[in-house]
């Protein structure tokens, strides 16, 4: 009964958040100029950017099946990509949601843990984490005389932001490198969680360091380096192809450098605790258009409306059609979690 209420708390607030985001985008604008814009859109980008949404999913997709080598080393790309659609678009729905259903859905498809597979996904969130710190700083190096309309003083301390980037890089080698030490660092601290947690806890633990030591093969190691890299690559092309459709890169001068600007609003937005972006990501992109790259504010709403839906319904067609043909059933995976079963 908590859990549910919680559940209800937490979706209530993410849709007020969301709807507190719309009002400010959409404050001011002429919703019927803005639904013209997006019907204009020839279909064909809309299937051009749908392909290439899917492709960036089955990019991480696949780093995942390098992180999930230590517990089973045939892991069908194919099963991992369904639960990975899964999630998103459970996560559509209630944000964050989708990250537990994962594991079950991965003990259904694969017969993985669901403790084991939970490690994996922490993993996942902090190589996001760490690459996503190290294309902001490295957008902000190369980029900080534009974020001079907010910060006047920026440029002259990009070198800060270059050494900051390099330090993101050393970073990211050593989550492997020293995994084991950083765990028998941590562990000093269970003494810290409830007694009637420790057991999960210790179990986690166990299940996270044997995602790190997917590195221990140095062919895994490579592939998640490369894959975590392209990722954020691929979402950075997936921004810079609707420039065309809007004719950015002709009237404005916008490029492949301006996408990556881009790229840092909209990953800060999809960070926000909203349904899948909604509110925040129109607030955030849209934002950064008018004020960066003096983008007129009709064009940059519709920009950013007409990106996010694709991106949206990307998750969601794919999604139902995995969600349905491996029969995955929500409240199963629910009930499954709240009764700590690990397997």
């Amino acid at each position: 009964m908590k859990s549910i209420i919680k559940n209800i708390l937490s979706m209530s607030f993410s849709v007020a958040l969301a709807a507190l985001f719309l009002y400010f985008a959409f404050r001011g604008k002429d919703i019927t100029v803005i639904w013209h814009s997006l019907i204009d859109v020839h279909w064909s980008w809309f299937i051009v950017l749908f392909v290439g949404s899917a492709l960036s999913h089955l990019l991480r997709a696949w780093r995942w099946k390098y992180l999930l080598h230590p517990m089973k080393e045939d892991v069908s790309l194919r099963n991992v990509f369904s639960v990975t659609m899964i999630g998103y678009l459970i996560n559509n729905v209630v944000p964050r949601l989708g990250e537990f259903v994962r594991p079950y859905a991965m003990k259904k498809l694969e017969g993985i843990s669901k403790s084991a597979t939970m490690g994996t996904i922490i993993l996942e969130r902090i190589l996001d984490i760490v690459t996503f710190a190290l294309v902001v700083l490295t957008v902000l190096a190369i980029y900080a005389e534009q974020f001079g309309v907010w910060f006047p003083t920026m440029a002259q301390f990009e070198w800060l932001f270059f050494v900051g980037a390099i330090v993101m890089m050393v970073i990211f080698v050593l989550i492997f490198l020293k995994a084991d030490a950083l765990f028998r660092f941590l562990r000093r601290f269970l003494f810290l969680a409830p007694q009637r947690l420790r057991g999960q806890v210790e179990k986690i633990f166990d299940s996270f360091l044997s995602g790190f030591r997917a590195a221990n093969h140095t062919g895994n190691y490579l592939m998640i380096a490369i894959t975590s890299v392209l990722i954020w690559v691929s979402y950075i092309i997936l921004l810079y192809i609707p420039f065309f459709i809007y004719d950015f890169s002709t009237q404005n001068g916008l490029n492949f450098g301006s996408a990556a600007v881009l790229l840092v609003a909209s990953g800060l937005a999809f960070a926000m605790p909203t349904p899948s972006g909604i509110g925040s990501y129109h607030s955030f992109t849209s934002f950064v258009l008018i004020q960066i790259f003096s983008i007129d504010a009709m064009q940059a709403l519709s920009y950013a409306v007409y990106t996010h839906a694709v991106g949206f319904l990307t998750t969601t067609i794919l999604g139902l059609y995995y969600f349905f043909v491996d029969k995955i059933h929500v409240r199963d995976a629910m009930v499954k979690t709240e009764g700590n079963e690990s397997e």
